[in-house]
């Protein structure tokens, strides 16, 4: 059975693998075991509840449990902006006219902002190959949801989702090569490792501080903008299914896209319910449902048939184990 649960210092060997398997431009996982390891703690410390709120960052394992290998992760930060800033372009439509002539232009600029402060971020979204058919995918992504649903309070009012931008078979990101080398005169990877490992500050110092005109960038890096690297546009349908839309920023350094929703309007979010565990060694009922336990400290994520009926959900002792509850526990229930 497939079980999304809290990330920990045991797991890095597991989140080394998905690290390398993710390729180039996945910020969040690095290549470097210390980064890693550093992250896992975090996610101990968040789950358990020992730091504060706003520095939490919840890491969640896709497993398979009757094997033990780790296939997926995604996760959950509580809040960015705070301690680092998050810096993006926003892409700003301008126009420009000369009555006298009858002539008017449209034309984009990007413009570094950093206006993203204390929203909750969902991210770190990658399966291995072989598990992005049969619904795992949205097993892993819509558990951070039902993660956030289970107390939102500890969450800001409105989440984010960064997308990987485009990159070529060989490895090359246009407007990485294009535009975003040209201030930051280092490799990508190198500058992709400072983003999660420094204070940020090279960006503010070295990043342009007027509009780029995007009609002046060259073809490759104009038709990037605001695009999706091809292992993303799952990423992308799973969040648009839940009501995220594109907000009009995107990444400094791939071209990216940023997209955002209100908390309480996420779909999984609103639509899951709180119920009460029964247990039976059967249970009728015809298609799986999306179950979690209702607290952070835990958590754990299954889809599994259950017999919804009131308030009650009958679970079958497998299912019920997996989630490590018992009858009369409280889990919440997305059909």
């Amino acid at each position: 059975m497939l079980v999304v649960r809290p990330a920990g210092p045991a797991d890095l060997d597991f989140l080394l693998e998905l690290a390398i398997l993710s390729g180039p431009g996945f910020t969040s996982l690095p290549e470097d075991p210390d980064q890693l390891a550093e992250r896992l703690d975090l996610s101990r410390d968040s789950f358990e509840g020992s730091i504060p709120a706003q520095e939490r960052w919840y890491t969640l394992m896709l497993e398979e449990t009757e094997t033990g290998d780790v296939d997926g992760i995604a996760s959950v930060k509580a809040a960015v902006g705070l301690k680092r800033p998050f810096f993006s372009f926003r892409v700003n439509s301008n126009t420009s006219s000369s009555p006298s002539l009858n002539i008017r232009l449209d034309h984009q600029t990007l413009v570094l902002v950093n206006e993203c402060t204390g929203w909750s971020e969902v991210g770190s979204l990658f399966l291995k190959a072989d598990r992005r058919k049969g619904g795992a995918g949205r097993l892993l992504s819509q558990s951070r949801y039902m993660l956030i649903g289970a107390q939102p309070d500890l969450f800001a009012e409105t989440v984010l989702a960064e997308l990987r931008g485009v990159f070529t078979p060989d490895g090359a990101c246009p407007f990485w090569d294009h535009v975003a080398h040209k201030f930051f005169p280092m490799p990508f990877d190198d500058a992709d490792m400072m983003t999660g490992s420094t204070d940020k500050q090279f960006i503010l110092d070295l990043a342009p501080r007027h509009p780029i005109y995007v009609e002046l960038l060259p073809e490759p890096a104009r038709a990037v903008i605001g695009k999706v690297h091809p292992q993303g546009v799952p990423a992308m349908a799973l969040l648009e299914s839940e009501g995220f839309r594109p907000n009009g920023l995107i990444d400094i350094f791939d071209a990216g896209p940023t997209v955002s929703c209100a908390r309480d309007h996420i779909r999984t979010v609103r639509d899951a319910r709180q119920m009460t565990v029964a247990i039976a060694p059967t249970i009728e009922a015809e298609l799986p449902s999306l179950i979690s336990t209702d607290s952070v400290g835990g958590f754990r994520a299954v889809r599994q048939r259950a017999h919804v009926e009131g308030d009650t959900a009958t679970l079958t002792p497998e299912t019920a184990e997996a989630l490590r509850v018992r009858a009369g526990d409280t889990v919440r229930v997305k059909s």
